[in-house]
């Protein structure tokens, strides 16, 4: 037995000695090492190894030529040849190609972490400036409005259907530019006319609740506006525009009397001065706008003038002159040390329109006392410090004060300081293997003076949010990627009000092939009310707005799934993107139509809006998108994005009694009583179906054809009370609104198409004719608004960069 083992070894050994050993590290095209590609030996498949978290190999082979075979799943399977001697430890790395090679553009940073898109743990679709450029861009959301599963209504945007309407008031969505919030201090209404859209670096969306690093308005999502630095190279960009409104396609509803012209200028210069980085920009706008002034009907006019809203055709029109400024030093003293000062300031003249005069010829006029004039006077001015240090992580310091003067008709005028402080502390800890976190601390104070709100007892309100904020995220083996974070709220408002709120999130993502990328998530949002929706008390003609001291905030949470699977099919590449999410809230924050007053000495005292907590709703839906490129021959190619989004939103407690008719019938106010259909729960004022797609085809690198197209499912449910007030206003003597015809006639989706041709004469040089509602279509998307008729714009874009 003791010889037969001997022998046994000694074989063993004999044949071990006529192999070699092959080691190396298998890499992307990117040089980022592949945990678990396979090399095999190809004379003889049972040799193999696989690759470690590392990519590092080590393979046993027998002496002489060798041919190895690396294979990994989304890469194309390769061989290479190498010759080894007996004993050999030959060293030999390797670089795979990817299958679906990546487009331009998808390889993009996003986040506060700075990684890529396909490891992100939540929804998030990103708006590149060429986009913003193209469309013509006058006013951020109009860009914005393009994007999967976001719909910007009269104002206000919507992630999935997280809201109704409530003229753009207490967003559930954050708005944030530059890592600092840009919503009214009072209203929490976003100021889109004042973000710069000549100077945006990229926009990034972000679907769900996201309250732990966007802050509490993130209750449905959060848009992240970020502007450009200057390049090595200087930067000057002018961009002139004018146009005008078509006739709209209603019979007798052409109102204006003067050119409805629309023109304007957007001007951007930055350069790199030694140390220094400088940004200057400024816009300036004039729109003759598509909404006239109220005419009253002639039997009313004899029993009283229209004395709130009596406007003539050029006071109708918007103006807007907008400056601003990013200016950054590179400290010379201290390495990794910046700081710098950005600012904006803005003067605007603009009607709101609340409603328009009637469902027939009038949709394009204002109602009389629900149109006012507004000259707004806007800025802010944002000292700033970073330090980035090697050791010792990364240091963000931001400041803000924004202020907004908004003097308008009808004592409705307001205006509100907010200060705005942030500290931001970033690290990657090796001693824990890499684990990157981010932690912070912000704080923000408001002053706000205004007559409408004395719902508070007093027309000056402050309010105070403070918090605390950590995430920290993880890759593991470089295809697993994880994160967990936190945020402690405290809240008080007038010195009486207070709240103190911790919320939570958490996500992963997996790379499950080489461009097959699977993620989960689940975070909570929490949003306190603000000053208007608790303190407004306002009327105006026949419409009220009602104070609500005792408005609770609101909360949720949001679960997702979602896969992006980067594909080749021919010339196309690109990515699908699908997800499922389920959203549910608390105390749901609404804005209602109702008999909320006491009596009725003027109509604006008896019925009108009123922000009410209606109790707890659900939205579970799908988002599904494709965005890629297309190389169409040598000379021609084409970007896309197609966008599909559907929402189930559903209220959980139907029969919940949130506000009580003391005036007339003494009826309970409850999302059956109040609802036009209650029949299948669903949330007023949601489209179930939405559609956005974009596309630019360029040929010859001069020529590009461009178009759009958004679709709108029906509104499925709204204020029964609408239909109430409808009728209450309907005698001869009083001037009716009318909705309700129209609303039953428009049962049914809606599409708008636009479409844009551009020139490049030369690098320098562009032009381009841009038209938006391309079929002049007649549209409603919220009661008693009617959205703008077909624009056809011409542009001219001088640019002069030499870092492309």
């Amino acid at each position: 037995m003791r010889l037969l083992i001997l022998s046994f070894l000694f074989i063993a050994t004999n044949s071990f000695a006529q192999n070699a050993k092959i080691v190396g590290k298998v890499t992307d095209n990117e040089n980022k090492p592949i945990y678990g590609a396979t090399v095999l030996y190809r004379k003889d498949i049972t040799l193999g190894a696989h690759t470690d978290e590392d990519g590092n190999y080590l393979i046993e082979v027998p002496a002489g030529k060798a041919i190895l075979v690396f294979r990994y799943s989304g890469m194309n399977t390769d061989t290479v040849s190498v010759d080894v001697a007996e004993g050999d430890v030959k060293q030999m790395d390797f670089q795979m190609a990817p299958v679906v090679t990546k487009m331009e553009g998808v390889e993009i940073k996003v986040g506060k972490f700075d990684r890529p898109i396909e490891e992100q743990t939540v929804s998030l679709e990103i708006i590149k400036p060429e986009l913003i450029e193209n469309k013509n861009t006058r006013s951020i959301e109009s860009a914005l409005d393009q994007t999967p599963g976001l719909n910007i209504l009269d104002g206000e945007p919507q992630i999935r259907g997280g809201s109704g309407f409530t003229f753009g008031v207490g967003s559930k969505v954050a708005v944030i530019v530059d890592d600092m919030p840009m919503l009214s201090g009072d209203a929490g209404r976003p100021e889109w006319g004042f973000i710069p859209v000549e100077n945006i670096h990229q926009i990034e969306v972000i679907k769900g609740a996201s309250s732990v690093l966007s802050g509490s308005s993130a209750l449905s999502g959060a848009i992240h506006i970020r502007t450009a630095y200057p390049k090595s190279e200087p930067l000057t960009k002018v961009n002139l525009y004018g146009g005008f409104y078509s006739k709209p396609s209603i019979e007798d509803a052409t109102w204006w009397r003067q050119a409805p012209i629309i023109a304007g200028v957007n001007v951007l210069h930055s350069r790199m001065a030694g140390n220094w980085d400088v940004v200057l920009g400024a816009n300036f706008n004039y729109d003759h706008g598509y909404m006239g002034p109220p005419v009253q009907d002639s039997l009313v006019d004899l029993f009283g003038k229209d004395s709130i809203s009596n406007f003539r055709e050029k006071q109708m029109v918007s103006k807007r002159a907008r400056i601003n400024f990013n200016i950054r030093r590179r400290s010379t003293k201290l390495r990794g040390l910046s700081y710098g000062i950005n600012g904006n300031f803005m003067y605007s003249e603009s009607p709101l329109v609340f409603a328009w005069l009637n469902d027939t010829s009038g949709l394009y006029q204002g109602y009389p006392g629900a149109v006012f004039l507004q000259n707004q006077f806007i800025f802010n001015v944002d000292p700033f410090l970073t330090f980035v240090s090697a050791t010792e992580g990364k240091h963000f310091l931001r400041t803000r004060v924004l202020y907004a003067n908004n003097e308008m008709t009808a004592n409705q005028s307001n205006k509100s300081t907010t200060f705005y402080g942030d500290y931001m502390f970033q690290k990657t800890v090796p001693w824990i293997k890499g684990i990157d976190i981010i932690a912070g601390l912000t704080g923000k104070y408001t002053d706000s003076y205004a007559n409408m709100y004395v719902g508070g007892g007093s027309p000056n309100n402050k309010f105070l949010n403070m918090s605390a904020y950590a995430q920290v995220e993880k890759k593991l083996l470089n295809v697993l990627n994880l994160s967990l974070g936190g945020r402690l709220e405290y809240f008080q408002m007038n010195d009486s009000i207070t709240a103190l709120k911790p919320i939570f999130r958490a996500g992963a993502s997996i790379k499950v092939f080489q461009e097959t990328y699977f993620r989960a998530s689940y975070g909570q949002g929490y949003r306190f009310p603000t000053i208007t929706e608790r303190f407004i008390r306002t009327g105006v003609g026949n419409f009220g707005v009602f104070a609500n001291p005792y408005l609770k905030p609101e909360s949720s949470w949001n679960a997702e799934v979602g896969l992006k699977q980067g594909l080749k099919l021919g010339s196309i590449y690109g990515y699908i993107d699908i997800a499922g999410y389920w959203q549910e809230y608390k105390n749901t924050i609404e804005y209602l139509f109702g008999f909320w007053g006491t009596s009725f000495t003027k109509l604006s005292d008896g019925w009108g809006f009123k922000f009410l907590n209606t109790g707890r709703s659900r939205v579970v839906g799908v988002d599904a998108s494709f965005t890629g490129k297309a190389q169409l021959g040598k000379k021609a190619d084409m970007v896309f994005m197609i966008g599909y989004n559907y929402i189930l939103p559903q209220t959980l407690t139907p029969d919940y009694v949130y506000a009580t008719d003391t005036m007339i019938t003494h009826k309970d106010y409850s999302y059956t009583s109040t609802s036009l259909d209650p029949s299948k729960k669903i949330l007023k004022y949601r489209f179930l179906h939405n559609v956005k797609m974009d596309f630019e085809w360029t040929l010859f690198k001069k020529v590009a054809f461009g178009g759009s197209a958004k679709y709108f499912s029906k509104m499925t449910n709204m204020d029964g009370v609408i239909e109430e007030f409808e009728n209450a206003t309907s005698g001869p003597f009083m001037q009716s609104i009318r909705y309700m015809d129209y609303f039953k006639e428009h049962q049914h989706g809606v599409w708008i198409f636009d479409a844009r041709i551009s020139y490049s004469i030369t690098t320098q040089h562009k032009i381009a004719i841009i038209s938006a509602n391309l079929l002049n279509k007649s549209y409603s998307l919220r009661p008693l608004k009617i959205e703008s008729p077909r624009t056809i714009m011409l542009q001219y874009t001088f640019k002069l960069d030499k870092n492309s």
